[in-house]
């Protein structure tokens, strides 16, 4: 092949790459929303941080935005371009805002079906089952929630991770709720990172006899060595869990209990720090421990019991328009339900008179 011919292909490729990245950027200008905003910052606004005051009079979207939005240049200040968002306000300011809000292109819209208990023109709560993942992920690239929303409510896409607001591990059935808009997953957000009028409760089963209840408040981060564990960390972030003993059982333990904060996997984590791991937990040590002299029937319900014992059960939060406090229950699912009877028969068959 001559130079010349090297040299036509080699331009030829580079102009291929080109038009790819052009037609990219075009794609991405299209997918994306515009957005206006305006407002006159307060007298009494003095002396507050750039990104403060703003998250203060737009409301409607998160501090970490705002930010962003400042750092791009996408803010004015009487009509200068601000991109500093630790500078101080004088209050009193015009404040203009020009930005893109990019829809979630990344992900494709499938169509699976969802178990919704609820939905009005800003929320819905699912119900979700076992075996399904709430977002895409290393190893699971559709198939999700995520995925399911986008197909239901194209213009979902507007709003970050579609909508969605807290998670559930795959295996964990139960309650989660998902915001339409902008707008209202923001204050749910919000709420979550307060600890404000958004509570979860949850049923479980535990390996073990356990007394009373308690709260558990250990910090949760990556497990040191095992990169798909969690563990209690001195370093990590701060987690709440509150529990209380619902029924005893001979050699376990059903519990009620609430999270305070949303770690990844805090319950299952938790539960492991105190030596009472959740049935079925593969993850966290939750094998199957029949008790003494159990019958085959029950040997068999640990044995095939493939999951954390674990469903979010109560689900309670303040409205993000309408302000009233909602509350929504999620039955617990057959196969725990199957477990806890027949752990409750195999007591009552052992009971001591």
């Amino acid at each position: 092949m001559s130079k010349q011919d090297n040299a036509s292909m080699h331009i030829k490729g580079c102009f291929v790459f080109i038009s790819a990245l052009v037609l990219l950027r075009i794609k991405k200008f299209v997918m994306a929303k515009q957005l206006k905003l305006n407002s006159t910052l307060r007298e009494a606004q003095l002396g507050q941080r750039f990104d403060q005051a703003l998250a203060e009079v737009f409301p409607d979207f998160s501090r970490t935005r705002i930010k962003e939005w400042i750092l791009l240049g996408m803010v004015t200040v009487d009509g200068n371009i601000v991109n500093k968002p630790r500078i101080k306000m004088m209050g009193g300011e015009l404040i203009e805002v020009l930005a893109q809000i990019e829809d979630e292109v990344r992900w494709e819209a499938q169509d699976i079906p969802l178990n919704i208990v609820f939905e009005d023109e800003d929320i819905l709560v699912i119900n979700k089952p076992r075996g399904l993942v709430v977002h895409p992920g290393a190893g699971c690239p559709d198939g999700t929630i995520l995925n399911a929303l986008l197909y239901l409510y194209p213009s979902i896409a507007e709003v970050p991770r579609a909508g969605i607001v807290h998670r559930l591990d795959k295996d964990t059935t139960g309650l989660m709720v998902v915001a339409k808009n902008i707008p209202s997953q923001t204050r749910l957000v919000r709420a979550l990172q307060k600890r404000k009028k958004f509570t979860r409760e949850y049923e479980a089963v535990a390996i073990g006899t356990m007394t009373g209840g308690g709260t558990i408040e250990k910090s949760i981060g990556r497990h040191s060595t095992k990169r798909t564990h969690m563990a209690v960390q001195q370093l990590g972030k701060p987690a709440v869990t509150h529990y209380r003993v619902v029924e005893h059982f001979r050699s376990h333990t059903r519990l009620r209990l609430r999270l305070e904060t949303g770690r990844t996997h805090q319950i299952r984590v938790h539960m492991a720090y105190l030596n009472h791991p959740l049935v079925g937990d593969q993850l966290y040590g939750g094998r199957p421990r029949p008790p003494r002299n159990a019958e085959d029937e029950l040997i068999q319900i640990l044995r095939a019991f493939d999951r954390q014992a674990l469903h979010a059960a109560m689900l309670s939060i303040e409205h993000p328009t309408t302000k009233e406090m909602m509350q929504w229950h999620a039955p617990i699912p057959e196969d725990m339900v199957n477990l806890m009877d027949e752990l409750r028969r195999d007591a009552k068959l052992h009971e001591e008179y």
